[in-house]
């Protein structure tokens, strides 16, 4: 009997995270039939049980160099070599990209070597580079004491945020007055070391000033790209999340974007945040995502299929230029609906404009028809995490929060900190 030689096999992509960003790079990649391994990297594990999953396993190591051991022998052990590695937060970007020569041998990356990296990840650094284009953004000051920085801002409200993304679960502190701000500023500095704090105005305006330009990018030169205006988030004054979100057209989103990556010479998934001053109506750029970003499944929906193109262009393979089609919308109901719900009652969001809202070409963040598995659990899960976070507050209330690295150190060679000052914390390398 003649036998055919088996068909071979694709390369696939390991997901570093199991949350519903990490959900739809495996939606995107398994409905075109490449295989996709979720590694669960906390308390999400929205992403594991999608069918369209074909391996999982828990991230092992608290040390980058461990997390990356992990990953090599993962690749060593299961045939992985040539896949590609989608993180889904900025730790996991941040440790892909600073050990991308050790792990080159296994992987090809979606994000940024480090060098490029590391200006998202520091926004002292992003501040810099912003300040050095001429490109507007929120007036940032630095303190070193509490009673410094309420002599500083000469107007309000302001917030008090970490230099370093993700340290806390708390995004930011707003503050109103001098004396909420020596309050808030000395509160957080209980948590993170004041030399990492920021100062930082609050733009005006609700979520219909606040826009994002999403983009794959080759050398600083997008070859796919997205406007969205970043309608509702959650919470609703700092937003670690946002809950409803459409395609727009915004050119100069786009242009300012693009300025800073070229500059950059990015290469990789990006989303660059911004939020229009509707008092003067400048674009003040606030932040840089290096990673796969909340709702980018919108995008897929809008005929912009990230994950897969980014898979195609760390192979090699050639990425067709492609944007998106305005008037698409996305959102994530379990978050979207009591955002909406205090909208409402606050009077700033309207019942037609809501019901208006739901017409037209439209992606849910989680629950879909040809993977309904991960919006059934999706509530009990989220009911799970919020239980789990309740008793960890009760343990050590002073603590809640607090996600410090124990890699972080010292870097002496890199100079000072552009706006702060004081050293720049990197991680050790292998």
């Amino acid at each position: 009997m003649r036998t055919h030689p088996a068909p071979p096999r694709l390369p696939g992509a390991l997901v570093i995270g199991a949350d519903y960003r990490g959900l739809a790079v495996v939606r995107s990649l398994g409905r075109r039939g490449i295989p996709v391994w979720v590694l669960r990297d906390g308390d999400d594990a929205l992403a594991a049980r999608s069918r369209f999953t074909t391996g999982r396993a828990d991230l092992r190591g608290k040390r980058d160099v461990e997390r990356v051991a992990f990953l090599l022998h993962l690749a060593a052990a299961h045939g992985l070599d040539g896949w590609t590695l989608f993180p889904t937060s900025n730790r996991s970007a941040r440790v892909v990209a600073m050990h991308q020569a050790a792990l080159s041998g296994s992987y090809t990356f979606t994000t940024p070597p480090w060098r490029t990296l590391r200006v998202a990840y520091d926004k002292r650094r992003m501040i810099a580079v912003v300040a050095r284009l001429g490109i507007d953004q929120p007036q940032t000051w630095v303190a070193e004491t509490a009673a410094d920085a309420a002599q500083m801002p000469d107007r309000y409200p302001v917030c008090v945020k970490p230099a370093i993304s993700q340290v806390t679960s708390t995004k930011a502190w707003r503050a109103d007055s001098p004396n909420e701000l020596r309050e808030q500023f000395a509160y957080a500095a209980t948590l993170i070391d004041p030399s990492e704090l920021l100062i930082q105005e609050l733009v005006p305006g609700g979520g219909e000033m606040q826009f994002s330009y999403a983009a794959l990018c080759d050398d600083g030169e997008p070859v796919a790209w997205v406007v969205a205006r970043r309608t509702r988030q959650y919470p609703a004054d700092f937003g670690r999340a946002s809950t409803f979100v459409e395609t727009v057209y915004e050119p100069d989103v786009r242009a300012t974007a693009e300025r800073v990556l070229r500059d950059l010479r990015f290469t990789g998934l990006v989303e660059v945040e911004f939020k229009r001053d509707p008092e003067t109506c400048s674009l003040k750029l606030l932040d840089i995502n290096p990673r796969v970003w909340g709702w980018h499944s919108l995008c897929q929906r809008a005929g912009v299929d990230f994950p897969y193109l980014a898979r195609c262009l760390a192979l090699g393979e050639p990425v067709p230029e492609s944007h998106a089609t305005p008037g698409v919308r996305w959102s994530r109901l379990t978050t979207d609906l009591p955002t909406s719900l205090k909208e409402l009652a606050a009077g700033r969001l309207g019942v037609g404009e809501y019901l208006r809202a739901w017409r037209g070409p439209r992606e849910s963040a989680v629950f879909v028809n040809d993977d309904p598995w991960p919006g059934v659990i999706e509530i009990p899960m989220l009911v799970g995490i919020l239980g789990r976070r309740m008793v960890r507050a009760w343990r050590a209330p002073r603590d809640l929060g607090v996600t410090r690295d124990d890699d972080a150190w010292t870097d002496e060679t890199e100079g000072p900190a552009p706006i702060v000052g004081g050293p720049v914390h990197d991680v050790d390398d292998l």
